[in-house]
């Protein structure tokens, strides 16, 4: 099925369907969440629920300080200050982007920004990137640095051909006088990195790069930021020469009712007006954070109001795929974005929870991997990527505990001799069975207006179980009964068991009947009820555990992206 076939069967039967999406840096995806495609560009196409991998409710954290859902496992790769393991090579301070790619062994690469700010280090500076190697069965090879004398490295991509592009964040005074340029770097370490002022000078967000449109998209971690798109150069150097850089620039403009509009920057340097402020009509994107793209479909984070968006660039339409505003559970604190195989859209979060959260194709969000504990007390969750094979998927905590101290690495971070200065930051490899297909949720519903609504987390690759009952209480999954049983599990009330099936794989938009003849509530009017079931659960969850939880918005020293003018 192609994009506007599932955008239109997300307009007719609120069903988040899927489309083809892959990642600049990281694996290609099969599906991802669409929000409704009805004209508004505001509203939320996805809704709280339990989530393919199943609740972290009652999980224990592992001795890193994770919560990972069942059968799976993290182990340490990088640590800040101390050798990578297999190599001679310190890891550098704050790990925070990162992408992979495939070499010719059958191994891959991880490269890794580090997000060091040039006012954090007057002596001299001492951000960049990195590389670490791996073997094609998961051993570490070596590390190497790939950028050096740089500062604020906060995200970045991998390109079609192979670079590391580094964006960094800080810019102007307000930003130390950061450079604010994109550097492509060699993940390799053979030749040295190159700045592509074509991109832009301002302060970065990220970058994805799309060969088949031709061009490079770009956020702003501003507060008025805006989205921009700079077209490619000729084969051979895309982002060099061959075009003057004054037409290559243009900014992302929605009208009310979702269309899009490109509005040209002619300053791209933004030497003596800012870039945002010469497109004032554009699309305003508060602290724009991570962005991907492939098969004519863009997804990007906005940090102030918490969103995802989708711009379908074929159809000329933006839409919101989740909206946290409000902290607006449970994904709220957003920072970067990446997406598996599977089509599943797995979103950091620098602030909030300190969680990564999993936003399937048809619409569930969930909690994936939550980091707890003193270690990650003053952190933040950065740079999600998977590996090639889309099995192991990489997260760092940007100032984690280690076991160095700041002040051994960088002199001029003293944050003392205790527990607190050795917050160096963290990178770890989670692994375990990623599903490698998106399949929609099973919904058991009743066949009369239910008056409580109840989400339950199953065990199956299908995802989640929403039951709905009429009286005498709700349902668990074991007195949950399948169509035509004759069961009565609920103190009266019957249950039917639907499957929303998505547009054009044999699924219908009218209801349906089960063994016995009852009707079976419809696809649309199931993601409806999903939503609501859902919204009950975070809200319990999140009073559960009040607002005071590990990283909630407590702020790591130095910390000053999100406090630009």
């Amino acid at each position: 099925m192609d994009r506007r076939t599932f955008l239109q069967a997300s307009l007719l039967g609120g069903l988040q369907a899927g489309v083809v999406l892959g990642v600049a840096a990281g694996t290609m995806g099969t599906g991802l969440p669409v929000a409704t495609a009805s004209g508004s560009a505001t509203g939320s196409g996805s809704a709280p629920a339990p989530g393919p991998y199943g609740s972290l409710e009652g999980r224990i954290a592992d001795a890193n300080g994770l919560v990972l859902p069942e059968g799976f496992t993290a182990r340490v790769v990088a640590e800040g200050g101390l050798p990578v393991p297999g190599s001679g090579q310190p890891w550098p301070l704050f790990p925070d982007g990162k992408g992979t790619l495939s070499i010719g062994d059958g191994g891959w690469l991880l490269v890794c920004n580090h997000e060091l700010f040039d006012f954090q280090t007057p002596s001299g500076l001492l951000g960049g990137a990195s590389t670490i190697g791996f073997a094609p069965d998961g051993s570490i090879t070596g590390s190497w640095p790939v950028l050096t004398g740089s500062h604020s490295n906060s995200r970045g991509a991998i390109t079609p051909w192979g670079t590391w592009l580094s964006c960094q964040e800080a810019y102007g005074e307000a930003g130390g006088d950061g450079d604010g340029l994109v550097w492509e770097c060699d993940p390799l370490g053979g030749a040295p990195a190159v700045a592509r002022p074509v991109l832009g000078r301002r302060t970065h967000g990220s970058v994805a790069v799309d060969t088949d449109g031709g061009y490079a998209y770009l956020t702003e971690a501003h507060r008025d930021g805006r989205l921009y798109r700079v077209s490619l150069a000729g084969a051979g150097d895309p982002l060099g020469g061959g075009r003057s850089d004054t037409d290559r620039m243009e900014a992302l403009a929605v009208d009310p009712d979702g269309g899009v509009r490109w509005l040209s920057v002619l300053d791209p340097s933004g030497s003596f007006i800012p870039t945002r402020f010469q497109v004032a009509d554009g699309l305003v994107t508060p602290m724009g954070g991570g962005v991907a793209v492939h098969d004519g479909l863009l997804v990007f984070t906005t940090g102030l109001d918490d969103r995802v968006h989708a711009v379908d660039l074929a159809a000329g339409h933006h839409s919101v795929i989740w909206d946290g505003s409000g902290r607006r559970g449970p994904a709220w604190g957003i920072g970067d974005l990446t997406v598996a195989g599977s089509g599943d859209l797995f979103v950091s979060e620098d602030r909030g929870d300190m969680e990564v959260v999993v936003v399937t194709p048809f619409g569930e969000v969930a909690p994936f991997c939550r980091m707890v504990g003193n270690e990650h007390r003053l952190s933040q969750v950065t740079g999600p990527c998977f590996d090639p094979s889309g099995t192991r998927l990489y997260v760092s905590s940007l100032r984690g505990r280690g076991e160095a101290l700041v002040r051994d690495v960088v002199p001029d971070l003293d944050w003392g001799p205790g527990a607190e200065g050795r917050h160096v930051g963290v990178t770890y490899e989670i692994s375990g069975p990623f599903r490698s297909t998106a399949s929609p949720p099973a919904v058991t519903t009743t066949t009369a207006e239910p008056a409580a609504i109840t989400v339950v987390p199953t065990t199956t690759e299908g995802g989640s179980v929403l039951t709905t009952t009429t009286a005498g209480g709700t349902t668990s999954p074991s007195t949950t009964t399948a169509a035509g049983s004759g069961e009565d599990p609920a103190g009266g009330a019957e249950t039917e068991t639907g499957v929303v099936q998505p547009s054009g794989t044999g699924g219908t938009t009218g209801p349906s009947s089960g063994a016995t003849g009852r009707s079976v509530v419809p696809a649309g009017l199931a993601t409806v009820l999903l939503a609501l079931g859902g919204a009950v659960v975070a809200l319990r969850r999140r009073r559960d555990r009040g607002a005071g939880s590990p990283g909630s918005e407590e702020r790591g020293p130095g910390e000053g992206s999100e406090t630009v003018p």
